[in-house]
């Protein structure tokens, strides 16, 4: 490999939220990497730091171009450089577009488990979440979309979040299923908000559909949040894209994110996300086969040494979703116990609905060895639950 994935950066005593631990406690939970960015992204950061001058910034063509080259090579999704809108993140995004497409007191379709702060996004502005609880069986998820349907034609239904690739699950979503989400929301007049932040995560041999570029039906009815934020660990930098086909709706969007002035880059958002998206590529490819061999890793050992434990298939992200069903009936209390007694800190799955109350949520993207030193810490404490 080029790139160096087995440094273990010191990232306390850094403001970071994922490492804002005790001494000793590993952190496996947020969504964040332990990987420093890119060289080419670094260097970017390093010619604008160089300026000294960190006034007010613009969205320059350049922006519009690497995201738009970049789906169109990566995903097969052409994307005219006016459906674009910049906003500070994924989530401001969806939030504004909650704010601006729907009414107080409509109802959001949001399927789970899925990452928590979509509630919030819907709850916290007058809205309600209907929930779509995704089928799960041996260790596997999928749609149900006889309840989806019957969600969907509520009269106060007037928007869907769907997750693709799917947080917690690890699912890609297959363009039969997002053609029969399409339909569904094109017969009620549902608005499909798309959040696809992990879309670059898919395992090295799989790649994913953009909800926009299953039809021309889909593409009309959605908008579309992607960032370079999860793939190339910018989060920080506070960058997304919000992609939106459709003229009139896009002004809607549009209005939104200035009306909540989250249209306006920080000095260095611009800069990183070029960077990534134009010099990154072979960076990320190297990511997926690191996060690969990390998944793999892990798999093998839960099968051997926890075998109550069930591992849910993925073909993305770098999450790994446990059932432990068979030991628990509340995941906070499993997880609180293991961190007590082991350091090890991880995402107890209660907090994104559906069935998660007896999951648990482990990130991968890090060094080989604190991985290694995370499973173990895993194993003993699961041990330790049982036999307490």
């Amino acid at each position: 490999m080029k790139y160096d994935f087995d440094e273990l950066v010191e990232r306390r005593g850094t403001n970071s939220l994922k490492w804002d631990v005790d001494d000793g406690e590993l952190p496996m939970w947020v969504a964040d990497m332990d990987f420093k960015a890119a060289p080419e992204v670094i260097s970017a950061l390093r010619k604008k730091l160089d300026t000294g001058v960190f006034g007010y910034q613009i969205v320059p063509d350049a922006w519009y171009k690497a995201v738009a080259n970049w789906w169109k090579k990566r995903h097969g999704l052409y994307i005219k450089e006016e459906w674009l809108c910049f906003c500070t993140g994924v989530i401001p995004a969806i939030t504004s577009a909650v704010k601006r497409i729907t009414n107080a007191g409509d109802n959001v379709v949001i399927q789970t488990p899925v990452y928590d702060i979509f509630f919030h996004s819907v709850e916290n502005t007058g809205r309600h979440v209907l929930e779509n609880r995704l089928a799960y069986s041996n260790g596997e998820y999928s749609m149900d979309f006889v309840d989806l349907e019957q969600k969907l034609s509520d009269p106060l239904t007037t928007m869907m979040i769907l997750c693709n690739p799917h947080n917690p699950a690890g699912r890609v979503w297959k363009r039969e299923e997002l053609e029969r989400i399409g339909a569904l929301c094109k017969k009620y007049g549902v608005t499909v908000l798309s959040d696809e932040i992990h879309c670059d995560l898919t395992e090295p041999d799989i790649s994913y559909v953009p909800f926009a570029n299953v039809n021309e039906d889909c593409a009309k009815m959605s908008v579309t949040c992607v960032s370079a934020s999860k793939s190339f660990n910018l989060a920080g930098l506070q960058g997304a894209a919000v992609i939106v086909p459709d003229e009139f709706l896009r002004d809607k969007i549009v209005r939104g994110l200035n009306s909540d002035e989250v249209a306006e880059p920080n000095a260095f958002a611009i800069e990183g996300t070029v960077a990534a998206f134009t010099q990154g590529g072979q960076w990320l490819d190297e990511l997926r086969e690191y996060i690969s061999a990390n998944a793999k890793t892990a798999v093998e050992f839960i099968n051997k040494k926890l075998s109550k434990i069930t591992v849910v298939k993925r073909s993305a992200t770098y999450l790994l979703w446990l059932d432990c069903s068979a030991i628990c009936s509340d995941a906070e209390e499993l997880c609180s116990y293991i961190r007590k007694t082991t350091g090890l800190y991880v995402t107890a799955g209660n907090q994104y609905r559906g069935n998660g109350k007896t999951f648990v949520r482990i990130n991968l993207a890090c060094p080989r060895a604190r991985l290694l030193d995370g499973l173990e810490r895993f194993e003993r404490g699961v041990k330790g639950y049982i036999n307490k």
